[in-house]
């Protein structure tokens, strides 16, 4: 029995010593036939994307996680269905235009719920599985996050669910839209919030009868009102033919002249992501506004010294105040960027 049991031992360990000998030459052979270059890329790559996972809010994190440890896409395809089945399901009354998705082949709407805690959960819903795994994603991973957090995210994160294969062109798409539709209701949310505790505080000043306080918070709110002065005077400028009627990119130009007037930045990069989305773009627009000509997604960079003491939520409302009319003329998302001159030399 001890020759047997010793004979089971070394042919175990044998066994175990071939298997790692072959793994190492299985890697070597693998290694080898790529040059130190794209080694070199490949490394860097999952550095970034480990960098990039990291800045990612907890709960997002571990989706992430959970779909970087299944390699093998139709496996993929199945934990997507899953999530789908665990989705509440979104009551009928809340599948309004306002939290529809727009771009989507299928039907889906997203819902916000602001809590006590000062976060946001929530609700979505889809005609199709597919698409209602993929909002289940969205809600289990940015519930519970603040609007700081929602906001500050970028959309590189989809890729490192690492999908694009086990899904179309048209379904990734649209799975970026239901990330755009969050951030913005995100940032309508907080700016709801912001406004009616603006409004509280300058009544409380009021009902003390500070004349000089209930001035001091309504110019506490000036980072708001002032830009909608300023947008009250861009779009007199531009009724007035502040931006040639001929131009091909109305909606920029306006966009552009604004930020300037208002913000007098030390940067400003406008780039028109319209191309992306015109699959869908026609059915965004009215026919005859500027948008139907195309302009309905943009990324815009802006540094300015007038961000400084503002938080996120409060650049970003000022910034959509200030392109109200362009909203209206058929300005569909933007993806903004905002920072003063100190934050960007810091990084």
């Amino acid at each position: 029995l001890k020759t047997n049991n010793s004979i089971s031992i070394l042919a175990n360990t044998t066994m175990q010593a071939l298997s790692a000998s072959s793994s190492r030459m299985f890697e070597a052979r693998r290694v080898g036939n790529k040059s130190p270059v794209v080694v070199a890329r490949q490394q860097n790559r999952v550095v970034r994307a480990s960098a990039q996972q990291a800045t990612l809010p907890a709960s997002l994190q571990k989706i992430v996680g959970a779909f970087q440890m299944v390699p093998d896409p139709m496996a993929r395809y199945k934990q997507l269905l899953y999530f789908a089945n665990k989705l509440e399901k979104l009551p009928a009354e809340d599948h309004t235009p306002q939290n529809k998705v727009e771009g989507c082949v299928s039907q889906v709407w997203v819902k916000p719920e602001l809590r006590a805690d000062g976060k946001l959960y929530w609700s979505a819903d889809s005609d199709s599985q597919l698409t209602k795994g993929l909002a289940a994603l969205l809600v289990v991973g940015l519930s519970g996050c603040t609007p700081q957090e929602i906001l500050q995210l970028e959309p590189s994160f989809i890729g490192m669910l690492g999908l694009q294969q086990s899904l179309t062109p048209s379904r990734n798409n649209g799975f970026l839209n239901m990330f755009k539709l969050m951030q913005r209701k995100t940032l309508e949310t907080a700016a709801s919030l912001l406004s009616q505790q603006e409004q509280q505080a300058a009544s409380s000043s009021g009902s003390e009868g500070d004349g000089a306080s209930s001035n001091g918070s309504g110019s506490q709110g000036n980072g708001v009102q002032a830009s909608s002065s300023s947008s009250e005077r861009g779009a007199a400028s531009s009724s007035s033919g502040g931006s040639s009627s001929s131009s091909r990119t109305p909606i920029q130009d306006g966009m552009r002249r604004k930020i300037e007037e208002a913000l007098q930045p030390t940067q400003l990069m406008i780039k028109d992501d319209s191309a992306s989305h015109a699959s869908h773009a026609a059915r965004m627009v009215a026919p005859g506004t500027a948008g139907s000509s195309g302009e309905t997604h943009f990324t815009v960079h802006i540094v300015s010294p007038k961000f400084e003491g503002l938080t996120l939520v409060k650049r970003q409302r000022l910034v959509y105040s200030l392109l109200s009319e362009e909203f209206n003329a058929g300005l569909h998302a933007l993806s903004l960027h905002t920072k003063t001159p100190a934050e960007v030399e810091s990084n």
